[in-house]
């Protein structure tokens, strides 16, 4: 294969050179993206993701916890307050739970203007089985008082973000803290929890973008106010603005991906494929609600076809999709977008915001079929 031969079929990006312009990534978004790694769209292949190609977001440092000296503390608007080891929570009633996860700024780096931060295309989701004791148990026990309106977690991560010193803090409703799937988990696929999931204790909360699912967990506090802090007021909003508060980012828009097919070129991604029948094959997801339906299309959305929906994983995980697409020869813009149960399609143009939150965009797959 001659260069020239390369060059026709995947057009260099920028000049050539490695300068961009539009699309460059400022050395900060490098920096960020080069601590946190993104599941490879290659790993859908997976029913339940390897711990190694779960993708992976950490705002501050990785704490170094020592075991034998942490533990849980239980307080606030409690009658009976509590403190327990790690053996003690791993004593409780278990429950393990599939859990398909996504970060809510996933797929920010694709809107245009877009928001300096953690640099995600496609890849800031993935399914893991996740074991660990149910909280509600844990709040009952405790005793909450009639005065509690919401329970704030805290994790031992701590830095400054929006110019404030602060350990990663988020609360959830009575409700929402007390749905029968909210795990404290200390397990991940059968395992100990690793250092950067959380070790040793971490909040669940099924069908919740991932921020909610606070990690390396070290306090629970019932309070009798609306939590304020950063994390829950100052980021992680839908907002039009910097000025503009907007609305609370909390359960998963539905969303699908596929696999992408063929082989890629190594610089643009784009794909190189072989003419004739072609399975491809994907999972889509949609937080706490069921998926309804998948379609595909080659022609860049002008038209769509049904996919073959598998069962899905569990309540709160992703489900496969297949379909059979005749491969012609030619260039294809191949799309892939999912409906939920309650009628919501995955848009096909961008749902702009401020801070990048919640795009599920379908996707693009650039190919070429020789």
């Amino acid at each position: 294969m001659t260069q020239q031969d390369v060059t026709r079929r995947f057009p260099t990006v920028g000049d050539g050179s490695g300068l961009f312009s539009e699309d460059s990534f400022s050395r900060e978004e490098v920096q960020l993206a080069l601590r946190n790694r993104g599941m490879p769209l290659e790993a859908l292949r997976y029913a339940i993701t390897p711990a190694g190609m779960h993708y992976l977001l950490v705002h501050f440092d990785i704490p170094f916890v020592e075991v034998q000296d942490w533990s849980l503390s239980v307080g606030g608007l409690v009658s009976r307050p509590l403190s327990l080891s790690l053996d003690e929570i791993r004593a409780r009633p278990a429950r393990t739970l599939a859990v398909t996860m996504e970060c809510a700024g996933n797929g920010r780096a694709l809107l245009s203007p877009r928001s300096i931060s953690q640099p995600w295309l496609l890849e800031a989701v993935s399914t893991a089985e996740w074991t660990g004791t149910p909280l509600k148990p844990l709040l009952e026990e405790a005793g909450m008082q009639d005065a509690a309106t919401e329970i704030l977690f805290t994790g031992l991560d701590q830095g400054v973000q929006g110019e404030e010193v602060q350990y990663y803090q988020r609360s959830l409703s009575i409700a929402d803290a007390t749905r029968d799937e909210v795990l404290l988990a200390y397990e991940m696929n059968g395992r100990p929890l690793e250092p950067q999931h959380g070790y040793p204790l971490r909040l669940i909360v099924p069908g919740w973008y991932g921020m909610t699912s606070v990690k390396w967990l070290d306090g629970i506090e019932a309070i009798d106010h609306h939590f304020d802090g950063y994390q829950m007021d100052q980021t992680y909003r839908y907002s039009q603005s910097a000025d503009d508060p907007g609305q609370p980012v909390e359960r998963i828009l539905v969303r699908s991906l596929m696999i992408p097919p063929g082989i890629p070129d190594f610089l643009t991604r784009g794909r190189l494929v072989e003419a004739g029948n072609l399975v491809l094959t994907g999972r889509a997801w949609a937080g706490p609600l069921e998926i309804s339906r998948v379609e595909f299309s080659e022609d860049g959305g002008e038209s769509w076809s049904q996919t073959q929906l598998g069962a899905p994983v569990s309540a709160f995980a992703w489900r496969e999709w297949t379909f059979q697409w005749d491969a012609r020869p030619g260039r294809y813009t191949l799309f892939v977008r999912a409906t939920d149960s309650q009628g919501n399609t995955q848009p096909v143009e961008q749902p702009w915001n401020y801070q990048g939150m919640g795009n599920n965009m379908v996707q693009r797959v650039e190919v070429l079929v020789e």
